[in-house]
């Protein structure tokens, strides 16, 4: 019988241990990215997990002939590491001998070895398994994952607990038409458009919760900003003041995540050309104002006084940006009517809400407020709207047995990372779209 102790090893060097290996023969494994051969010798990039590893080939010390190795084939190299400044990585390796773990049977439909992939989006999207492995493509999803890091930490810092709703849902969180429906062993259910139900209940359990995760909507949207499955940064919190503390949270929130980001990928940064803001403070202004301050600075007529406009939410955030310098805004109390039923009226002025949208360089990318924790506000104001309760009782649980002050946010992540680095589509910085006419691969 065998027995698996759980010992995790390696006998081969990671790319960031190199430099305490300066003058040793060290094995590394990864995948042959690109063979540029020079005269007399040659360049092997090395794609490692993170990272692109110069290695140099030649007669003089290589064991093998250039010609057996292939782009794409899975190696695990011997070789003596070097010091060289002009290398990327500050070093590189001479290639002594090699193992062929696997080779690729076809060469690759798109160019992927040089400084990006000069495609179409389209392209880029068709052949993803292939265009990721770009070092451009792979970066802006590794500098994702440091975001949902820096999130996590900053989150898991100031007492959230992470939870995970289900997907599959009775009813829906924002109302509408907008949802995927699925036959759920003959009885009709939906796929969730925001954890949204699920947080709030959840504060009456461990009163800070936050979830990343995905969330669908069945909106026939072709546009730059919507796909049909996105990651929300969902978090809800008990025990508030005013949704004025949700907006502090977030701000506090970006500013840590940011300044996590720039200290451990400024390796993507840097291949990506990022310019990470720094976030001091974040100006907010109320919903009218914000109508009128576009309205008068670019004489434009105002035609919605519910809801803004994509071209009034880049207006607007040129404005703050000459104004005060910040590349964000919050734009405060929203109608009523333009707001789910569960968020709370203003005490001032029942026709608008205590809510907030986040725009960041001219792109919403969170929507958050307080929300209604009495069980029979709640309840009137559903009946007041015509909805029909029984579907919601088990959201309505939650009230009736006493829920806190409370209040939250829903932030997407594709579209936060998009305006990061700088993309005008959102569909750049998702991994796998699923828009109206994409479902692989």
């Amino acid at each position: 019988m065998e027995k698996i102790s759980g010992r995790v090893s390696s006998n081969h060097i990671e790319v960031e241990q190199l430099e305490n290996h300066i003058g040793q023969t060290v094995k590394i494994h990864g995948i042959v990215h690109k063979i540029r051969e020079m005269s007399g010798f040659a360049f092997v990039l090395l794609r490692t997990k993170r990272t692109l590893l110069q290695c140099v080939y030649s007669t003089e010390f290589s064991r093998f002939a250039l010609a057996e190795l292939r782009e794409n084939m899975s190696v695990v190299i011997s070789g003596e590491v070097i010091k060289d400044e002009r290398s990327r990585t500050g070093m590189e390796v001479r290639l002594i001998s090699y193992k062929c773990l696997s080779a690729a049977a076809e060469e690759t439909p798109v160019v992927i070895c040089n400084k990006e992939v000069l495609a179409t989006l389209d392209t880029l999207l068709d052949y993803r398994p292939v265009t990721l492995r770009n070092a451009k493509e792979r970066a802006i999803f590794q500098i994702q994952a440091g975001i949902c890091r820096g999130l996590r930490k900053f989150l898991e810092e100031n007492k959230f607990t992470e939870i995970r709703s289900p997907k599959i849902v009775a009813g829906s969180a924002e109302g509408g038409a907008n949802i995927f429906k699925l036959d759920y062993f003959g009885r009709e259910a939906f796929l969730a458009q925001s954890p949204q139900f699920y947080k709030q209940i959840m504060v009456g359990v461990f009163e800070r919760v936050y979830e990343i995760a995905p969330v669908f909507r069945a909106e026939k949207h072709d546009t730059s900003r919507h796909v049909n499955e996105y990651t929300s940064v969902d978090l809800e919190m008990g025990f508030i003041h005013s949704f004025y503390d949700i907006m502090e949270l977030e701000t506090a929130m970006l500013r840590e995540t940011f300044d996590f980001v720039r200290e451990y990928y400024p390796e993507e940064l840097a291949l990506l050309g990022v310019r990470i803001p720094t976030i001091a403070e974040i100006p907010a202004v109320k919903f009218d104002e914000a109508k009128e301050m576009v309205s008068k600075a670019y004489n434009r007529q105002i035609t919605d006084f519910e809801d803004f406009e994509p071209e009034e939410e880049k207006l607007l955030s040129d404005i703050i940006k000459k104004r005060t310098g910040s590349e964000f805004v919050f734009v405060t109390h929203y109608k009523t009517s333009k707001r789910p039923f569960y968020t709370m009226e203003s005490q001032e002025n029942p026709e608008v809400t205590e809510s907030f949208d986040l725009i960041f360089r001219g792109m919403e990318v969170t929507t958050g407020g307080q929300r209604i924790h009495e069980y029979n506000k709640q309840v009137a104001k559903m009946q007041a709207l015509g909805m029909d309760t029984d579907p919601f009782a088990s959201y309505l649980m939650a009230h009736k047995y006493g829920l806190p002050p409370h209040g939250g946010l829903g932030l997407g992540l594709e579209r936060l990372t998009a305006k990061l680095l700088g993309f005008q589509n959102v569909r750049h910085a998702t991994l796998f779209t699923r828009d109206t006419i994409r479902l692989q691969p």
